[in-house]
C-alpha cells in the first residue's frame, strides 16, 4: 500500500434518534489501524445503511420519515462528502420504512427495499446527486414455515456484475427475486425468481470477483448458499448450502452480512447470536466454500461489517455493546483482533472507501 492511501473514510450508520448523531465520518490510519472521528450527522432517524458514491463524493442514507397521517415511511437523505458531510436533501423514497439503500453503476437510481412493506422502490437521482422521485415500487408476495415468515420481507438489492439484472433476497418468502432496469422507462421489471430451501430466510448477497459465483447468507437458519451465476440468462444455480455455525452449537442465531474478500479467495459472513465472523474459503473453479474457522466480532450483535479496501482490515459493527472493532487480516484469510476497538450507539452499518 503506498504512503498516500494509508489514510481511508470510513462512514458508519446506526440506529439513533434523529436529535442525536446517526451517521459518523471517521478516518481510518491504515499504518496503525486507528479511527479517528472526524464529523457526525443528527436530524436522520435511524439511518441503519449507507451507500457511498466516491467518484462523485456523495453519501446515501435511509431514514425513518412519517406521512400525512403518520405512518412510518421511509426517507432517503443525500449528502456532499466533497469537504464534510453537508446534506444536499431529503425525499420519500419508498412507502414503509427501508432497510437497504443501493445505487446503480452510473449513479442515476437509488433502489431502497422495505422488509415490513415486502416492497422495493427505485427512485431517480439527479445529476447533483439529490434524491428525485420514487419511479416504480414493486410490492412483494407470499410467506414462509418460519414464524418471522408471514409475510415478504425483501432486505437487500445487489446487482449483477454487469449491472444488467438486480437481486434482491426475500427473507419472507425464500426466493431471491431477480429484477432487469429498464432505464429507458425508468421501471423495474420482474426478471425471474431462485426459490431457496424453506425456513432459510435469505438476506444479503455478494458476486465473485470472477463473476461466475454468487453467494447469498440466510438468516433464519444460519447458512451460506453458493450459486453457479449465468451471466446470459441472469439465472441462478445452487451448488452447495454450508453452516454459518461451528459445530454443536445449538444457542438462538441470526446471521446477517456477508462480504468476499478483493482477490475472491475468502468469504466472510456475521452471525448474531455465535457473535462471530465465519470464514470460508473459495474455490475459484467451482464456487465450492470449505469452513477456515470463526473469529469473535468482539461485541454482541454484529449487524453488518466490512472488509477495508487493500484486504488488510476488517472491521465489525456490533449494535448491542455499542461498538466498532479493528480486525487485521492473516494470510490464512482469518481475521485477528487488533485490539482496537471505539465506542458508538448501536452501530449497524460500516462503510470503509478510499476518496
Amino acid at each position: 500500500m503506498t504512503l498516500h492511501n494509508d489514510k481511508m473514510t470510513v462512514f458508519i450508520g446506526s440506529y439513533a434518534e434523529a436529535s442525536a448523531s446517526g451517521v459518523y465520518r471517521y478516518e481510518f490510519d491504515a499504518a496503525e489501524g486507528t479511527l479517528t472521528l472526524k464529523e457526525q450527522a443528527s436530524g436522520l432517524r435511524n439511518p441503519t445503511f449507507l451507500n457511498v458514491d466516491a467518484a462523485n463524493r456523495r453519501l446515501y442514507a435511509i431514514a425513518e420519515g412519517a406521512d400525512a397521517d403518520g405512518a412510518k415511511v421511509g426517507d432517503a437523505v443525500a449528502f456532499s462528502i466533497e469537504g464534510g458531510l453537508e446534506e444536499l436533501n431529503r425525499k420519500l423514497a419508498i412507502t414503509a420504512p427501508s432497510c437497504h439503500i443501493q445505487r446503480d453503476a452510473d449513479s442515476e437510481f437509488a433502489l431502497l427495499c422495505s422488509y415490513h412493506g415486502g416492497r422495493i422502490s427505485l427512485v431517480s437521482l439527479s445529476d447533483n446527486g439529490e434524491i428525485g422521485e420514487i419511479l416504480d415500487i414493486q410490492q412483494h408476495e407470499g410467506s414462509g414455515p418460519h414464524p418471522n415468515q408471514k409475510t415478504p420481507h425483501p432486505h437487500s438489492t445487489n446487482f449483477s456484475p454487469d449491472g444488467k439484472y438486480i437481486f434482491v433476497p426475500d427473507l419472507g418468502i425464500d426466493r431471491i427475486v431477480a429484477y432487469a432496469l429498464d432505464k429507458e422507462n425508468r421501471k423495474l421489471v420482474r426478471h425471474g425468481e431462485t426459490v431457496v430451501h424453506p425456513g432459510a430466510g435469505p438476506r444479503h448477497m455478494t458476486f465473485h470477483p470472477n463473476g461466475q459465483f454468487a453467494f447469498v447468507i440466510n438468516e433464519l437458519d444460519s447458512t451460506v448458499i453458493a450459486f453457479r451465476y449465468d451471466a446470459e440468462k441472469g439465472a441462478l444455480e445452487a451448488v452447495q448450502t454450508v453452516s454459518t455455525l461451528p459445530e454443536g452449537f445449538t444457542e438462538a442465531n441470526g446471521t446477517a452480512e456477508i462480504a468476499i474478500s478483493e482477490d475472491g479467495r475468502f468469504l466472510y459472513g456475521s452471525n448474531r447470536g455465535h457473535d462471530s465472523l465465519v470464514v470460508f474459503a473459495v474455490d475459484a473453479e467451482s464456487g465450492q466454500l470449505t469452513l477456515v474457522g470463526h473469529v469473535s466480532t468482539e461485541g454482541k450483535h454484529p449487524r453488518h461489517f466490512a472488509l477495508v479496501p487493500g484486504g488488510q482490515f476488517a472491521i465489525t459493527a456490533n449494535k448491542d455493546t455499542n461498538n466498532v472493532a479493528v480486525f487485521r487480516i492473516s494470510e490464512s484469510g482469518m481475521p485477528v483482533f487488533t485490539g482496537y476497538s471505539i465506542e458508538i450507539s448501536q452501530p449497524v452499518c460500516v462503510i470503509p472507501v478510499q476518496l
